[in-house]
């Protein structure tokens, strides 16, 4: 009869696959922090030409695909906001990141996975 430790273990097929999925949640968080990152950088350059120019100004803004003309004064805080709201996600997505990476390291040394370089 199998004492009930070795009963509750997964296959060894199983495991390699359960932590090949962990390994892909980093890849797709991290490539998604990047592309954030990226897009907070863009936001930035938008701000800082923005900023010195005169509130009555026209300028364009990309709304779903459409192209519509608004003033400095109404785009500027629009694209602030977006950018800070973009700046939390990304702190978000980084303590999801750490959380999930030390799972996966647990994991790891819970089943002595070794990996192959």
């Amino acid at each position: 009869m199998m004492s009930s430790s070795t009963a509750a273990r997964p296959s060894d097929q199983e495991i390699i696959a359960q932590f090949n999925s962990m390994k892909q949640e980093l890849k797709a968080i991290a490539q998604k922090i990047g592309e954030l990152e990226l897009e907070r950088d863009e936001h930035q350059l938008v701000v800082d030409t923005m900023s010195p120019l005169d509130g009555s100004r026209k300028c364009f803004r990309l709304v779903g695909g459409v192209l519509v003309e608004r003033t400095v004064k109404d785009v500027l805080p629009a694209v602030q906001q977006n950018q800070e709201n973009i700046t939390t996600l990304i702190k978000q997505l980084s303590l999801s990141y750490k959380k999930k990476e030390d799972d996966a390291t647990e994991f790891q040394k819970k089943y002595n996975i070794k990996v192959k370089a």
